[in-house]
C-alpha cells in the first residue's frame, strides 16, 4: 500500500503534466487563429431591438448590392476645383466599374458649395477581408490621375480598412507584450528563475484552451467575436491565470516550508486556496455572464467568451500548476528557497509595518482613506460616455479620419453618412417634406431606380420607400443625434406612415441609449451575484456588504481620475458608451477578487486567533502576493494600449489604475481598518460574531502607550 501510494504521488502529477502538454501542443496554435473567425463589421454589434437595427433590414431591398461605400475626396491644390478636374474625376472613378472588388457603378464627381472640393462614391464588394487595402489602393491610384488635386478616401470602407490594420497585430503583438510584462514583473518580485516561467506556461496553456473553445463556438456561429472581444479575452486569461497562480504558489511555498513533503504541501495548498480561487473566478465569470442581459450584441458576445477564459484559467491553475510544483519542489523557488519563516508572519517585514499602522489607529486610517476616495469620486460625473467622435476612434491620426475631416470642411457634416428613413409609399411625399423641414437636415430625397436620391421617380419595394437625408452637422456629433431624435418625433407623428429612422447617426444614438439602459439593468445584477458569492464564502452578511461597498467606491474614484486624465492629459472628449459598463464589470469583479483572497485568509486566521489578530495576520501573510497579483493584472490590461483604438486605451487605463488603487489602498488600508474597527461584529450573523464577548477589545492609543511603558 505504501509503495502504491508513493507511485501515485508521482504518477498523478506526471499524468496531469502530460495532459496539459498535449493541450498546449494541439490547442495552443488557436491563440493565433482566433482572428480567422472574428468579424470587425460594426453593423453586427448594434442594439438588437433598436429602430436603427430594424432599418438595416428594411433598407436592403432598396440596395442593388450589398456594397461598402468608399468616398473619394479631391481638394484643389490651387484653391477652387475646375470643371475640367470634375470631369476628370468622374472619368477616373467610372473607369473602375467592373474591376475586381468594385460592386456596381461609381457615382459622378460632385463639387462642394464652396467650390474647393469634389466627392464621388465608389461601391466596394462586401467581405473583401485582406483584399480591401489592395482595392482601396487601386481606387486611390485611379483618383490620383486628376491633375493638381489632393486625394483622400473616407467612408465605411476606408474606416474598415483602418480598423483591420489596427487589429492586425492582435494575435501576436498584444499577447507577446502582455506575457513579457508579466514575466518581467515576476522575475523582479520573486527573484526566482523557474517559478515565473511555470506561471507563464500555465497562463499560455489556459489561453490556448480558451481560444480553441471560443474558435469552435465562433466557427459554428454560437458566439460572436470581434477584435475588441479577442483582445480582452487574451488579457483577461493571462491576467486571471497569473493572479490565481500567484495565490496558489504562495500558499504552496508556506506549506512546503512547514511540511517539507512536496506532494503533501501541494494537496494542502490546493485544499486551502481552491475556495478563494473558485469564488474569485465565479465573481468574474458570473459578472461577465450578466452581460447577456445587455441589448448590445458586442456586450453579449464578451459575456460567454470572457467566462470561458476564466474557467480555463482556473482549470490550468488547479491542475497543471500543482503538478508542476510537485515535480519541481523547492527548485521552483530557486534561488529563494522556502524557509520555515515563510509560513509565519515573521517573514513579511513591510506588511507587518502596514498592519502595525492600521492597528494603532484603525478608525483614523479608514476614515481618511474613504475621504480621499470620495474626493476622487466627486469628479466621476465629469466623464462623458455619449460616444467617441470619428476623429477620436483611433489614437493615431488614421487616413480615414483625416479624409472624413476634409469631407466635413467642404460638404454638409452628414455627407457620406446619410440618415435613412423607410416609410409607406403612400406617405412618401409627406415624409420627405417633413424630413427636409426638420431642423438640422440639409437635404432629403427618396431613392430612385437609379440608386441615387432625387434622380427620377421614387423606387417602391413592397409598398415602402427609402428617403436619404443629409444632416448639417457631423454624423457623430451630439447635434446630429439631437436631429435624429427630432426627426423621429416628426415622422412618427404622421399617421399611417409607419416610418423608421436609421443610418449611422441613429445607430450611435440608439447605442448610447441602450448602453444607459444596460447599466441600469446589469449593474444591480452584478452586485447581487458578487454579494451572494461573498455571503456563501465568508458565511457572513455585514462583511460582504462592506466589501461590495468598498469596491463600488473604488470604481467611482477610478472614474473620477479617468475623467481628469482623459480630458486634460489624453485629449479625449468622451468615452464609448460601453466603457463605463465594461469598467464596472471588470473593476468590481476583479476588485472583489483581492478582497476574497484577503478576507478568506482573515476568516481562517480569525477562527484561531480572533478577529483583530486574524485581520493583522491575514494582511501580513497575503499582502505581498496580492499586491504582486494586482501589479501583474494592471500590467496585462495596460498592454491593451498597443492596439491604437480609443476604446481599448480607455478600458486599459480604467482597469489598470482601478486595480492598483484597489490593491494598494482599498484592500491594504480601507478594508482591514474597517474590519478591525467594527470588531467581531463584522462577521454578523455568522458564528465568528459570537466571539465578540471573548475577543479582547481593540486597545485605545492611551492603553497602548501605557502598556509600552
Amino acid at each position: 500500500m505504501r509503495s502504491t501510494s508513493r507511485w501515485a504521488r508521482w504518477l498523478v502529477p506526471l499524468a496531469l503534466l502530460v495532459v496539459w502538454l498535449g493541450i498546449g501542443a494541439t490547442l495552443g496554435p488557436y491563440a493565433g487563429k482566433l482572428g480567422e473567425v472574428a468579424t470587425n463589421d460594426q453593423a453586427a454589434f448594434l442594439p438588437r431591438s433598436a429602430e436603427s437595427t430594424r432599418v438595416i433590414e428594411a433598407r436592403r431591398p432598396f440596395e442593388r448590392s450589398e456594397s461598402v461605400p468608399a468616398i473619394v475626396v479631391w481638394t484643389g491644390k490651387g484653391g477652387r476645383v475646375t470643371d475640367a478636374q470634375r470631369e476628370a474625376a468622374t472619368r477616373a472613378v467610372a473607369a473602375l466599374a467592373g474591376r475586381t472588388g468594385i460592386e456596381g457603378a461609381p457615382s459622378p464627381a460632385m463639387a462642394s458649395q464652396d467650390g474647393q472640393a469634389l466627392q464621388a462614391v465608389v461601391p466596394l464588394a462586401p467581405g473583401l477581408g485582406e483584399e480591401l487595402p489592395v482595392v482601396l489602393d487601386e481606387v486611390r491610384a485611379a483618383a490620383r490621375t486628376v491633375p493638381d488635386a489632393q486625394v483622400e478616401i473616407a467612408g465605411p470602407a476606408a474606416a474598415q480598412a483602418d480598423l483591420s490594420d489596427a487589429f492586425a497585430g492582435i494575435d501576436g503583438l498584444l499577447v507577446g507584450v502582455a506575457l513579457a510584462a508579466v514575466l518581467l514583473i515576476l522575475l523582479l518580485v520573486y527573484r526566482s528563475v523557474l517559478l515565473p516561467l511555470v506561471i507563464i506556461i500555465s497562463a499560455v496553456f489556459a489561453l490556448g484552451l480558451a481560444c480553441a473553445v471560443v474558435y469552435a463556438l465562433a466557427d459554428r456561429d454560437i458566439v460572436r467575436v470581434d477584435g475588441q472581444v479577442q483582445g480582452i479575452l487574451s488579457i483577461l486569461v493571462i491576467g486571471a491565470a497569473t493572479d490565481y497562480a500567484l495565490l496558489l504558489a504562495a500558499r504552496y511555498r508556506e506549506e512546503l516550508a512547514v511540511r517539507g513533503d512536496r506532494a503533501a504541501a501541494a494537496v494542502a495548498a490546493v485544499r486551502r486556496s481552491a475556495g478563494a480561487i473558485v469564488a474569485s473566478a465565479a465573481t468574474v465569470a458570473l459578472g461577465l455572464i450578466a452581460l447577456l442581459a445587455s441589448d448590445l450584441t458586442n456586450n453579449r458576445a464578451l459575456g460567454p467568451v470572457g467566462a470561458i477564459g476564466i474557467v480555463c484559467a482556473v482549470l490550468s491553475t488547479l491542475t497543471f500548476l500543482p503538478a508542476a510544483l510537485v515535480l519541481l519542489g523547492r527548485a521552483a523557488y530557486w534561488p529563494a528557497t522556502p524557509r520555515p519563516s515563510d509560513a509565519t508572519t515573521e517573514g513579511h517585514r513591510v506588511w507587518r509595518r502596514v498592519a502595525a499602522l492600521i492597528d494603532r489607529a484603525p478608525r483614523r486610517v479608514w476614515v481618511s482613506t474613504a475621504l480621499v476616495l470620495l474626493a476622487l469620486a466627486a469628479f466621476a460625473p465629469g466623464l462623458s460616455s455619449k460616444g467617441v467622435p470619428l476623429d477620436e476612434i483611433f489614437v493615431n491620426d488614421a487616413p480615414s479620419v483625416s479624409a472624413q475631416k476634409t469631407l466635413g470642411r467642404h460638404f454638409p457634416g452628414g455627407s457620406g453618412n446619410p440618415t435613412v428613413v423607410i416609410t409607406d409609399a403612400d406617405h412618401a411625399e409627406e415624409i420627405t417634406r417633413a424630413t427636409a423641414q426638420t431642423e438640422g437636415v440639409a437635404s432629403a430625397a427618396p431613392v430612385t431606380a437609379s440608386g441615387r436620391p432625387g434622380a427620377g421617380s421614387p423606387l417602391v419595394v413592397d409598398g415602402r420607400v427609402r428617403i436619404d437625408a443629409t444632416l448639417t452637422d457631423a454624423a457623430d456629433s451630439d447635434a446630429a443625434k439631437e436631429t435624429v431624435q427630432r426627426l423621429r418625433d416628426r415622422v412618427h407623428a404622421v399617421p399611417g406612415a409607419d416610418a423608421l429612422v436609421g443610418g449611422y447617426t441613429a445607430q450611435q444614438y440608439d447605442t448610447q441609449r441602450t448602453s444607459e439602459r444596460d447599466r441600469t439593468v446589469i449593474v444591480p445584477v452584478v452586485l447581487g451575484i458578487i454579494l451572494l458569492i461573498l455571503v456563501l464564502l465568508l458565511r457572513s452578511l455585514l462583511v460582504p456588504l462592506l466589501l461590495v461597498a468598498t469596491v463600488a467606491l473604488n470604481f467611482f474614484a477610478t472614474l473620477g481620475v479617468a475623467a481628469l486624465v482623459f480630458e486634460h492629459l489624453l485629449g479625449f472628449s468622451g468615452t464609448d458608451a460601453s466603457v463605463p459598463l465594461y469598467g464596472f464589470v471588470f473593476l468590481v469583479a476583479l476588485g472583489v477578487d483581492y478582497n476574497i483572497f484577503l478576507m478568506s485568509r482573515v476568516r481562517e486566521e480569525s477562527l484561531i486567533h480572533g478577529t483583530r489578530q486574524g485581520v493583522l495576520r491575514g494582511l501580513t501573510t497575503t499582502g505581498g502576493v496580492i499586491t504582486s497579483a494586482g501589479v501583474v493584472l494592471a500590467a496585462t490590461f495596460a498592454a491593451l494600449t498597443v492596439i491604437p483604438l480609443a476604446f481599448l486605451v480607455q478600458i486599459a487605463f480604467i482597469v489598470a489604475f482601478g486595480v492598483l488603487l484597489d490593491t494598494l489602498v482599498v484592500r491594504s488600508l480601507l478594508v482591514p481598518a474597517l474590519v478591525i474597527d467594527i470588531g467581531p461584529r463584522a462577521w454578523w450573523p455568522g458564528s465568528l460574531a459570537r466571539r465578540a464577548a471573548s475577543d479582547p477589545p481593540h486597545p485605545s492609543g492611551a492603553e497602548r502607550r501605557k502598556r509600552s511603558q
